[in-house]
C-alpha cells in the first residue's frame, strides 16, 4: 500500500508537469492566431501522447536516483579511503558494539523466541500431578494416570511420557554407558516426529512380555555403527537382554536431551505399572489446534476430579498443573540472556554516541568543503543522504567484521551446551545477518543524522565568512553532551557487573558445611529393572563400596541420590511420632545416603550415632536445622519418622542422631531442615563419593579397573572432582558475569576514547585562545588544569546520573545477587573511583599536548 501511494503521488506530479507544457504550447497557439480548440489540438499533437511522455520523464528520474546512489557510494569509498585512521576507529567501535549485540540476539533467538525443534512445537505442553497436601514435591506421574489421562481428556491430541535409564551396553569389546529413555505409547506421536530410517514401535512392542525393540539415536548411529544402514538388521545388548533397532532417529531429535541414545518402550500393561502410587513418568502432551493451555488445564482438572472420586486413595488429593514444554527446557536462563541482551543494548547506544561524537568533530572540519558545496548549487537534502551514505558505509563494514565476531560467539554458547539449554540450536543463519543489517541501518541514524543535519545548517555566506576554530564553546556543547551519555551508561553497566562479581566473591567465602577437597564423584551403570529385587540392589552397591574403600589411598567411601550442594529440591511432609505439637506440619528436603557419608563428607555428627550399613529398622538422621525448627528444647533423637504420603524407596525409620548443616541445595541457599535416610540404593546408579589422601582423579582409573572386576557387564562413567561440581553448579552466573564485566569493560573504554577524542577536538578549536593564554604569561599547568576541569565536570554529570539510574535499574538483578544488597556502597564507591580515575588520565594526555603547544605558532596559524 505505501508503494501505490508513493507511485500515485510520482504520477500526480508528472501530470501536473504535462498539463503545464500543454497550457504553455496552447497560449503559443492562440497569440499566433489560433482559435482555443485549434491551438489545443496543435499543442497536444506538438507535445507528443501523454502516457510516452509520462514514461520517459519516469525513466530520466529514475537514471537520476542511480547516478545519484552510485555518486554517493563512490563519495562514501573515497571517504573511507582518505581518512583511514578514521574510519578504521568507527569500524572497529561498531563492530565490537554490533557483534555483542547480534551474538546475544542470536542466543536469544534460538533459546527464548524460537519454538521448540519440533512440528506446531507450541502445542506441546508438560504436565505434572501436585499433592493437594503438599505432602510430597514428587511430580512424576503413574502409568495408569497416564493413559487415564489421555483416554479422558478432550483437548489433547495425545499424552504421553518418558524416564531415564543409565545402562551398560555390551555388544561391542568393552561395556558402554549409554542413556535410555523408556517412553509411554504414542511418544513420537506427540512430538510429532518420525524416524529417519526405519519405523516407530508397534502395538505388540508397547505390551508387556512382547517383542524388545530399539529406536538409536543419530549420534549413536554414527558412534556405534559407523553410519551403517544394515544396523536396522543388528541387536544391542542390555544386560541379560537383546533388542532389535527398528529406527534411527533424525540428528535434530535430542529429547528429552542431548544425551539420550536409545527409545524403548514402557509397557503401560506391566504388572509392576498397575499400582496408581507407582510413579516415574514425565508426562508430554499436544494441545489440539486452537485450544488454550487454560482450557486444557481446566479439562484436565475435570478428568483427575472425576478419577478422585472413582479412587480416593491416592487421586483424590492430586492436582493436575500444565505449562508450556518451552518453559520447562528453557528455564531461568531467560532472565540472564534478557540481562545481557540489555547489556549489550547499552554498549550499542554508548557506541553509537562515540561515532556521533567522532562526527560531529570530522564534519565540523568538512564545513568549507560542505560550504563550497551549497555554492555550487547542491540542496541540503543531497548533502545530508551523502554523508549519512558515508556513515552506512562505515557502518556496513563495521556489520561485515562484526559477523565474524558473532561466529566465534557461537562457538562459545555451543561450548556451554552444558549449562545452555538449545544451545546446539545457535547458528548464524539469515535472521542474525538480516538483524544486523537492521543495526546497521538503525545505527547509521543514531550515530549520523544528527551530526549530518548539524553540519548543513547554516547559511552559506556565514559558512564561508566564519573561521570554524573560534567558535570552540557552541560547537562543542553537543559533544559534551555525547561523552556524558557515554559516561552515564557505562556507569549503569559498570554498577550491574560490579554487583555481581561481588556476589561471585562472597559465594566463594561460603563455608558449604562440607569439605568438597579431594572427593571424587561418579556413577556405575544400573537399571531400573533391578528394582524389582530391591535387596540385591542394595548388596551390589554395598559390595562395591566395601571393595572401593580397600584400594590404597581412598580414605572413605559413600553413596548419595544427589549429589552434595548439587539442588535436588525434593521436599517431603513427614510424620513424628511423639511429637510435641501434632498440629503443626513438618517439611524438610529428603536425602538418601548410605553408611559412611557423614564421615566422607566431613559433616560432623552431633549427637547420636551415624548410619550402619545394614540396620532394621531403617536409620534416619536429621541436620540441626531440622532438631533446632521442630525439636527446639528437647531431644529429636528417638522419635520415629516416617512421609506423609506413601513412597517405596522411603520406609519408615527411626532418628538416631543430628548431624551438622550442610548447604545440601547449593551454596546460594541456606541450610535447610534435612531428612537422611540411610540407603545406600536410592536409584540402582547412585552417586558414588570416594574421598582420596591426594588428587582425586588419579583414582579414577584404579577405580574403573576394580570396578570392572566385580561387575565385568558394567561401565563406569562421570569421574570427576566434587568441586568441579560444584563449580559448574554456577557456571550461569559466572559466565553471565563475566560478559556483562566484559561489556561493561567496553562501555568504560568507549566512554574513555570519546572523552579523549572531545578534548583533543576541543585543543585543535581553542588553539588561538591557548596560544593568548600562554603568551600572556599562562603557566601551561594552568591550561592541563583548565582542559582537565572540563573532563572531569562531564565526569561527575555523567556519574551523577548513571548512579541515580543505576539505583532503581539494578533492583532488577537483585534475585540474582546473594550477600550484596543492590545498593552496596562498596560497590558504588568502586565504580565512582574507577571512572573518575580513568576518565583524568584520557584527559590528562590531550590536556598535556594542549599546554605544550608554541604561542606563536598557535596564533599565526589563526
Amino acid at each position: 500500500m505505501p508503494n501505490r501511494f508513493r507511485n500515485r503521488g510520482r504520477d500526480e506530479d508528472l501530470d501536473r508537469e504535462i498539463a503545464f507544457h500543454i497550457d504553455e504550447l496552447t497560449r503559443e497557439n492562440i497569440r499566433k492566431g489560433m482559435t482555443p480548440t485549434e491551438a489545443r489540438r496543435q499543442a497536444m499533437i506538438a507535445f507528443g501522447g501523454r502516457e510516452q511522455t509520462r514514461q520517459q520523464l519516469r525513466d530520466v528520474s529514475s537514471v537520476a536516483i542511480l547516478e545519484s546512489i552510485k555518486f554517493n557510494l563512490k563519495a562514501a569509498i573515497r571517504f573511507i579511503r582518505h581518512a583511514p585512521s578514521f574510519s578504521i576507529a568507527v569500524i572497529v567501535i561498531l563492530a565490537v558494539a554490533i557483534g555483542a549485540n547480534s551474538a546475544v540476539f542470536s542466543a536469544i533467538d534460538a533459546i527464548v523466541l524460537n519454538p521448540l525443534p519440533f512440528p506446531s512445537g507450541d502445542q506441546l505442553t508438560a504436565i505434572y500431578q501436585h499433592d493437594t497436601r503438599n505432602r510430597d514435591a514428587n511430580h512424576f506421574v503413574a502409568p495408569v494416570r497416564l493413559e487415564d489421562w489421555n483416554r479422558m481428556n478432550s483437548t489433547f491430541q495425545a499424552i504421553s511420557g518418558y524416564y531415564l535409564d543409565d545402562l551398560s551396553e555390551i555388544s561391542g569389546p568393552l561395556p558402554e554407558k549409554v542413556t535410555e529413555a523408556l517412553v509411554a505409547p504414542r511418544f513420537l506421536q506427540v512430538l510429532g516426529v518420525a524416524p529417519l530410517v526405519g519405523r516407530d514401535f508397534t502395538p505388540d512392542e508397547e505390551h508387556f512380555g512382547g517383542p524388545g525393540a530399539v529406536l538409536i539415536s543419530y549420534a549413536y548411529w554414527q558412534r556405534r555403527f559407523h553410519g551403517d544402514p544394515t544396523a536396522l538388521t543388528q541387536k544391542v545388548r542390555i544386560g541379560e537382554y537383546s533388542c532389535a533397532i527398528v529406527g534411527i532417529m533424525p540428528a535434530s531429535f535430542r529429547f528429552p536431551n542431548a544425551d539420550v541414545d536409545l527409545w524403548s518402550p514402557s509397557a503401560p500393561d506391566a504388572p509392576f505399572a498397575q499400582r496408581r502410587e507407582a510413579t516415574w513418568f514425565t508426562v508430554v502432551g499436544r494441545l489440539k489446534s486452537n485450544v488454550t493451555l487454560q482450557q486444557a488445564q481446566a479439562d484436565l482438572a475435570t478428568v483427575q476430579n472425576q478419577l478422585g472420586k472413582q479412587f480416593p486413595k491416592p487421586d483424590a488429593d492430586l492436582m493436575v498443573e500444565s505449562t508450556p514444554l518451552k518453559e520447562t527446557v528453557v528455564g531461568s536462563v531467560r532472565e540472564s540472556l534478557w540481562l545481557l541482551y540489555g547489556s549489550v543494548s547499552l554498549l550499542l547506544l554508548i557506541a553509537c554516541s562515540n561515532v556521533a561524537a567522532l562526527l560531529l568533530a570530522r564534519t565540523a572540519d568538512r564545513e568549507h568543503e560542505i560550504a563550497v558545496r551549497f555554492s555550487l548549487g547542491a540542496p541540503r537534502s543531497a548533502i545530508i543522504v551523502q554523508l549519512l551514505t558515508e556513515v552506512f558505509g562505515l557502518a556496513l563494514c563495521g556489520s561485515a567484521l562484526a559477523l565474524l565476531f558473532v561466529a566465534g560467539a557461537l562457538r562459545a554458547f555451543h561450548l556451554l551446551a552444558s549449562t545452555l539449554p538449545r544451545a546446539e540450536e545457535i547458528t548464524l543463519n539469515w535472521k542474525i545477518v538480516a538483524y544486523s543489517v537492521g543495526t546497521t541501518l538503525m545505527t547509521t541514524l543514531l550515530s549520523g543524522l544528527f551530526p549530518a543535519i548539524r553540519g548543513t545548517r547554516k547559511t552559506l555566506s556565514h559558512s564561508l565568512a566564519e573561521s570554524g576554530r573560534t567558535q570552540a564553546f557552541s560547537r562543542s556543547r553537543l559533544q559534551w553532551t555525547l561523552v556524558g551519555v557515554q559516561v552515564t551508561l557505562a556507569v549503569i553497566l559498570l554498577v550491574g557487573a560490579g554487583l555481581l562479581l561481588r556476589s561471585l566473591q562472597e559465594i566463594a567465602r561460603v563455608s558449604p558445611g562440607f569439605d568438597p577437597n579431594h572427593v571424587l564423584t561418579f556413577q556405575v551403570s544400573g537399571s531400573w529393572g533391578e528394582t524389582t529385587d530391591m535387596k540385591s540392589v542394595v548388596r551390589r552397591i554395598n559390595r562395591t563400596l566395601d571393595s572401593l574403600r580397600s584400594l590404597p589411598g581412598v580414605e572413605g567411601t559413600a553413596t548419595s541420590g544427589a549429589l552434595p550442594g548439587a539442588s535436588y529440591l525434593y521436599q517431603v511432609e513427614f510424620k513424628v511420632d511423639g511429637k510435641l505439637d501434632p498440629s503443626r506440619k513438618i517439611f524438610a528436603d529428603s536425602r538418601y545416603v548410605s553408611a559412611g557419608y557423614f564421615e566422607t563428607m566431613r559433616i560432623p555428627l552431633l549427637v547420636g550415632e551415624g548410619c550402619k550399613a545394614e540396620s532394621e529398622p531403617p536409620e534416619v538422621l536429621v541436620n540441626r536445622s531440622f532438631a533446632d525448627t521442630y525439636f527446639s528444647g528437647t531431644s529429636a533423637v528417638g522419635h520415629d519418622i516416617q512421609a506423609a504420603a506413601y513412597n517405596d524407596f522411603m520406609p519408615a525409620g527411626q532418628i538416631r542422631g543430628v548431624v551438622g548443616d550442610a548447604r545440601e541445595e547449593g551454596l546460594t541457599k541456606p541450610p535447610a531442615p534435612v531428612v537422611y535416610s540411610c540407603f545406600s540404593a536410592p536409584t540402582p546408579f547412585p552417586n558414588y563419593l570416594i574421598r582420596a589422601h591426594g588428587n582425586p582423579m588419579a583414582l579414577a582409573e584404579t577405580i574403573r579397573r576394580r570396578i570392572h572386576e566385580l561387575e565385568p557387564a558394567r561401565s563406569v562413567y562421570g569421574f570427576s572432582s566434587l568441586n568441579q561440581h560444584l563449580d559448574d553448579a554456577s557456571e550461569e552466573n559466572r559466565v553471565r558475569t563475566g560478559l556483562l564485566a566484559l561489556f561493561a569493560g567496553s562501555a568504560l573504554l568507549l566512554a574513555c576514547v570519546g572523552l579523549y577524542g572531545t578534548l583533543s577536538y576541543l585543543g585543535r578549536l581553542r588553539q588561538r585562545e591557548v596560544g593568548v593564554r600562554l603568551t600572556l604569561g599562562a603557566l601551561p599547568r594552568q591550561i592541563i588544569a583548565m582542559f582537565l576541569f572540563q573532563g572531569l565536570r562531564v565526569t561527575g554529570i555523567g556519574c551523577a546520573v548513571g548512579l541515580v539510574l543505576s539505583v532503581g535499574g539494578d533492583r532488577l538483578i537483585a534475585d540474582m545477587l546473594y550477600g550484596v544488597s543492590p545498593l552496596d556502597v562498596k560497590t558504588y564507591a568502586f565504580v565512582l573511583i574507577l571512572i573518575v580515575s580513568v576518565a583524568t588520565t584520557a584527559s590528562l594526555i590531550p590536556a598535556w599536548r594542549s599546554s605544550r603547544a608554541e604561542p606563536t605558532q598557535a596564533l599565526r596559524q589563526e
